[in-house]
């Protein structure tokens, strides 16, 4: 009998068998409110640290187990608790390094939920509630491809393994390379899986290889000492929206793509991709069009984008007969791999100066920064994952670019040069990440963690490093 094989199988068959359990931890993951955003109770964060911690204590694998934190660089603060785990590797073995995070978004309006957001609940073949995707069902894809290793191999394999699942990506992973630096010892790795990614479909695994960058900030655009009347003044002063308005107006082109000079674009192929599949995957209504050119994939991956996220701004329920003295808004860019993050914000900032309107004065404050991510896909860890993915799916595998930034790859990359990064993830297209009704697709998850644990196992089957 192959051996190989006798391994192989009995790794997936147990992985696929402790799906159960694993969706049951994943529930009452689910149920806690980790939200690391400032003004939400950190009490939660810990809790759910705390969980975690006892579930990687529970699998009896790792030699050191410890809910761990790290200073906010440039502050007097604390970031949130991270659970960092170790296992050395033996008998010239590669050392894994497993990526997810715990905490999660902000609900927003829960009137737009079907079901209680944090009380997770199946339907038509989803789990449902805030962090059932995004990130906690990453935590338990390491925990169930874990368990399966173990339960196949026995705890005496060779692999080498680290476990970090962060507490504070959703809220800008603001101490994340005072972190790595803290413990680039234990976090060393030939091979790093960060697990909050996505995959082609339902059915087609995906190893993200690019990802845009992005920049964040806040605009003030003020044209008043004061708020005045609009039926005495208006007509002949400037008010803080219409000012406002003109100047985001400058952002884009009629059709909708980025009209900032010094923005770059990325020159890729890019797969078929329909306009219909499009609609269905964002929700967009059949009445209203797509903007940008070029092909569909090509805007989200290879392309920037610019979306204002917020706005302070008298409400409808608060309207008054007034000019608004200053309005603050929050911009969004995603930057096109191959350009750093600094200098897009920086063509983005001459631009909206050059073009303020009626001499509107701007400030810009609370800025930050995360640069786009390549994959080099000549490294063998590549080529290993998508065998385990193909061998778990069913379905060949297909390299994708995501619009979406991971900008603590970038500190993964400086920290740690030879390691081969692979993005991965459980969500599919309809998972609605940090949406309402955001849920995890059961048949994905399930294939997921197979293919994590045979990813484990064809990694300690290596003879060494090389």
């Amino acid at each position: 009998m192959n051996t190989e094989l006798t391994r192989q199988d009995a790794v997936r068959e147990a992985a696929a068998s402790g799906i159960p359990a694993a969706l049951a931890d994943l529930g009452a993951l689910v149920r806690i409110p980790s939200v690391a955003f400032p003004g939400f109770d950190t009490a939660q964060v810990q809790r759910s640290a705390e969980a975690v911690a006892a579930l990687v204590e529970g699998l009896g694998l790792f030699e050191n187990v410890e809910i761990r934190r790290a200073a906010i660089p440039d502050s007097d603060e604390i970031g949130q608790p991270a659970v960092l785990a170790t296992r050395a590797a033996r008998n010239g073995r590669p050392t894994i390094l497993l990526y997810a995070h715990h905490d999660v978004q902000p609900v927003g309006d829960e009137a737009l939920w079907e079901s209680t957001p944090f009380e997770p609940t199946v339907r038509d073949g989803r789990l449902y509630g805030r962090g059932a995707a995004d990130d906690k069902a990453g935590v338990m894809a390491h925990v169930g491809a874990l368990r399966a290793l173990k339960e196949a191999l026995g705890e005496d394999f060779d692999l080498g393994v680290a476990l970090f699942i962060e507490g504070e990506e959703e809220a800008g992973s603001r101490s994340f390379a005072q972190f790595l630096s803290d413990n680039a010892d234990a976090l060393r790795a030939d091979v790093i899986v960060v697990a909050d990614s996505g995959n082609w479909d339902a059915r087609t695994p995906a190893l993200t290889v690019s990802l845009r960058g992005n920049t964040r900030f806040t605009l003030r655009v003020r044209t008043l000492e004061h708020a005045s009347h609009s039926g005495m003044f208006g007509g002949a002063v400037p008010d803080a929206m219409m000012a406002t308005v003109k100047l985001l107006a400058t952002l884009w082109d009629e059709d909708g793509t980025v009209a900032v000079a010094g923005l770059t674009e990325r020159d890729a192929e890019t797969p078929a991709y329909s306009e219909e599949t499009l609609r269905d995957e964002s929700g967009l209504p059949a009445g209203v069009s797509p903007i940008g050119s070029g092909t569909i994939l090509s805007r989200i991956w290879n392309k920037p984008s610019i979306t204002v996220t917020g706005i302070d701004a008298p409400s409808v329920v608060h309207a008054s007969n007034t000019l608004s003295p200053e309005i603050s808004v929050v911009i969004s860019a995603r930057i096109a791999p191959g350009q750093p993050a600094r200098e897009a914000y920086a063509a983005i900032e001459a631009h909206l100066r050059a073009h303020a309107p009626f001499g509107a004065e701007l400030a810009f404050t609370d800025q930050d920064y995360g640069d786009a991510f390549l994959v080099d896909t000549s490294g063998w860890a590549v080529d290993t994952a998508l065998k385990a993915m193909h061998e778990a799916y069913g379905v060949e595998p297909v390299q994708i670019g995501v619009g979406g930034s991971i900008p603590f790859i970038a500190d993964l990359v400086r920290e740690f040069p030879a390691a081969q990064i692979l993005v991965t993830g459980v969500e599919d297209p309809h998972a609605r990440a940090h949406s309402p009704n955001e849920s995890l697709h059961l048949e994905t998850f399930r294939n997921a963690v197979v293919a994590e644990a045979l990813l484990l196992e064809k990694l300690d089957a290596r003879g060494g490093t090389a």
